[in-house]
Order: structure tokens, then C-alpha cells, then sequence
């Protein structure tokens, strides 16, 4: 008796092309809430495991993702950046469009092209730009509980920005990240500062060449404690040279944090 075939794909998403992979890269979006992260784990529900799923479903093979940042559990993304091969002949726009239609509006694919066969997300990266809000108000906001920590204690803004100057360079951040064995914690940092949004919202944007995990909202965390009056600006570059994780502040939570963009 004759093997069952596999359905042939979708010839909607697919149009003439000459033989050969293709390679598409994808700008995605999404609330992290209900996501433990984006990478994909066995049991729970990542980021990573439902684009897959949808995807092997439209383009009918497996599919091997590589990402731009592996966010971690309930920090979501605006900027997200994915790459992927493709059988040839495939329709981004086509693609776009059925991806959303399944995972929209907690996973929206913002932009899906044809790249360069050598294209990767996260080796051909040259920076990542992270947001994190933070709502410093007596009272929570509802309408922001998802993506900001409220910090209901008075925040004294001009001391945060002074303390988010140091930031910006090379460094060793081992005082603000998690050790992952064999892996260096020196990044360079091309942009720190914090953003008045009115109505008691502050922002913080950070752009470096790459960071390490859980680095932005050990660097969050330490400037709110600034903000307090727990710690000093000047405390900021010796913490950053002493190496000691016990030495910085607390780790903010996931929720405020958006990676935002990725530049190529």
C-alpha cells in the first residue's frame, strides 16, 4: 500500500520563481503576557513556538527560526526581528497576511521580504534598541498595567538621567546581568536616556550593539533606585566596575520592557 503524501502547500502564498531556498526575514510584534518568552521550550507557550507552528502550517515544511532577541517571559516587542528559509516562490506580502489572520492581534508580522541568502537576524544585527515604561503615579493605570511598572513612590527624574549617562560605552556589565557560564558580559552601549512622557509616564531608551540577559531591567531597576534616593548618579560607574551583581539594584519586571527595534 502507497505512503499517504503530504498536502502540497498552499499555491496562494507561492508564486513562479526559480529553483533554489529562499530566505524571508520578519519584523514582528507582540504582547509577551501570556508568552513564557520567545524561545521555544517544551510544555509552554513562547512566542517563537505559535510563529512557528503557523508558519510550518502555511509553507507545509519545517521551519528553524533564528531571532534578533530572545526575550525573556512577559517582555513584549514592537521590533522584533525573525529569519527563516522558505521554499522558493513564496509571497511574502501573501505570507504577511495569513500569518496575522491566524496569531493576530497578540502576534502581528509588521513587515515579511526577501532578503540576501547570508541574511541572519541576529549574526547580521549591528544594534538593538529596548523601551521600558515605567508609571510613577500614586495610582495604578489600568490601561497601562500591561506594559509598565507602577512605582507609586516619588521618582526624581534629573538625578535617573545624570545616572544613565555612564551607561553609554564599553563596559563590562557583569553587575547587571544574569552569568550564563562561558559567555563574556561586555557590551557597548550607544544611547541611555530617560523620556518625560507627561501625566507621570517616564521611558527609558537604550541602544547597544547587543546585550546581556535580563542587562536592561538590571540597568532599569538600579536608575529607579536613583530615582528614590537609594543610590547616587555617581554610584552608577562603580558599580559598573566593581563586576558584582549584588552591587547594582533591584531587577525591574518583565512587563515594562518592549524591545523596540533592531538595526541592520
Amino acid at each position: 500500500m502507497a505512503a499517504a503524501r503530504e498536502p502540497a502547500p498552499d499555491r496562494s502564498l507561492f508564486d513562479d520563481a526559480p529553483e533554489g531556498r529562499a530566505r524571508l526575514k520578519l519584523v514582528v510584534a507582540y504582547d509577551g503576557s501570556d508568552f513564557h518568552g520567545f524561545a521555544s521550550q517544551p510544555d509552554v507557550r513562547t512566542v517563537e513556538g505559535v510563529l512557528v507552528k503557523a508558519l510550518e502550517k502555511l509553507l507545509r515544511h519545517e521551519v528553524a527560526l533564528s531571532c534578533a532577541g530572545r526575550t525573556d517571559a512577559g517582555v513584549h516587542a514592537w521590533g522584533q526581528v525573525v529569519s527563516l528559509e522558505a521554499d522558493p516562490g513564496v509571497d511574502p506580502w501573501r505570507l504577511r497576511d495569513s500569518l496575522n489572520a491566524i496569531l493576530g492581534p497578540e502576534v502581528v508580522v509588521r513587515e515579511c521580504e526577501m532578503v540576501e541568502a547570508g541574511f541572519d537576524a541576529r549574526h547580521s544585527a549591528a544594534s538593538r534598541a529596548y523601551r521600558y515604561t515605567v508609571v510613577n503615579r500614586p495610582e495604578p493605570d489600568p490601561f497601562l498595567a500591561r506594559y509598565a511598572w507602577w512605582v507609586p513612590q516619588p521618582l526624581a527624574l534629573a538625578p535617573m538621567r545624570m545616572a544613565a549617562d555612564p551607561f553609554i560605552g564599553e563596559h563590562d556589565f557583569s553587575a547587571f546581568c544574569r552569568r550564563v557560564d562561558g559567555k563574556g558580559r561586555t557590551r557597548t552601549v550607544t544611547s541611555s536616556r530617560w523620556i518625560d512622557l507627561g501625566d507621570g509616564v517616564l521611558r527609558y531608551d537604550v541602544t547597544a550593539t547587543a546585550f546581556c540577559w535580563q542587562m536592561v531591567r538590571s540597568m532599569v531597576g538600579t536608575l529607579v533606585d536613583v530615582g528614590r534616593g537609594l543610590l547616587r548618579p555617581g554610584d552608577i560607574t562603580a558599580i559598573l566596575r566593581s563586576g558584582d551583581r549584588q552591587a547594582a539594584g533591584q531587577v525591574a519586571p518583565p512587563h515594562g520592557l518592549c524591545l523596540w527595534e533592531v538595526a541592520y
